[in-house]
């Protein structure tokens, strides 16, 4: 079954997608090169798992005086996508993504972790989650600092390698490899079509 340690247990696993926004898509302050590439296969896992699927959504704040710490200079420097300044469609999902919100969830958050949303966690041990398979953007940012958290906090981390993007080829590849060589007992790495062909009742 490939480098899937078991099989994933559809009663048990989510789906986490993040940050996969308008503001990271063509034309967004924050394009990122690869997003249309990836974009089909997050599509083929929401479908399967529509109500097993959460969406997050990096949300910054109305203004760089609003932000805390280190968020300050951060977004004084990018001050062009703070609530106040963007054009509000620039939050939301990519197009394709939107007709499936609901029944999949969609969370927003303040920082590059999912986790820095609290409702999140809420909600995955409301629905008894133990294993979240992880796509979306950017794998050198919010993605690496999700994985992180997930693992922190127990989860069965499955990450589908071909369905995360980045705007630097050589850090996305540098952390695929990190997670094969140094997390390779909490995080798995599986292809969207392998994880596909587990995903499913026993």
């Amino acid at each position: 079954m490939g480098d899937l340690a078991r099989r994933i247990n559809p009663d048990s696993s989510l789906h986490l997608c993040l940050d996969m926004q308008r503001l990271f898509g063509p034309g967004g302050p924050w394009a990122t090169p690869w997003l249309e590439r990836v974009l089909p296969l997050i599509v083929l896992l929401v479908e399967h798992a529509p109500a097993r699927t959460v969406f997050t959504r990096f949300m910054p704040p109305p203004t760089p005086a609003q932000a805390r710490g280190m968020w300050r200079p951060y977004f004084e420097k990018w001050s062009n996508v703070t609530l106040n300044e963007i054009e509000a469609s620039m939050l939301e999902l990519m197009p394709a993504l939107q007709r499936y919100a609901p029944p999949a969830t969609v969370i927003d958050k303040p920082a590059y972790s999912a986790f820095s949303a609290p409702e999140l966690l809420t909600f995955l041990l409301s629905k008894r989650v133990t294993t979240l398979i992880i796509t979306g953007a950017e794998t050198d940012v919010c993605v690496l600092a999700t994985i992180l958290g997930a693992v922190d906090r127990g989860f069965r981390v499955i990450v589908a390698s071909d369905a995360l993007c980045s705007s630097a080829d050589e850090s996305h590849d540098a952390l695929l490899d990190l997670y094969r060589k140094r997390f390779d007992v909490q995080v798995e790495l599986a292809c969207t079509v392998e994880i596909l062909e587990s995903w499913r009742p026993t």
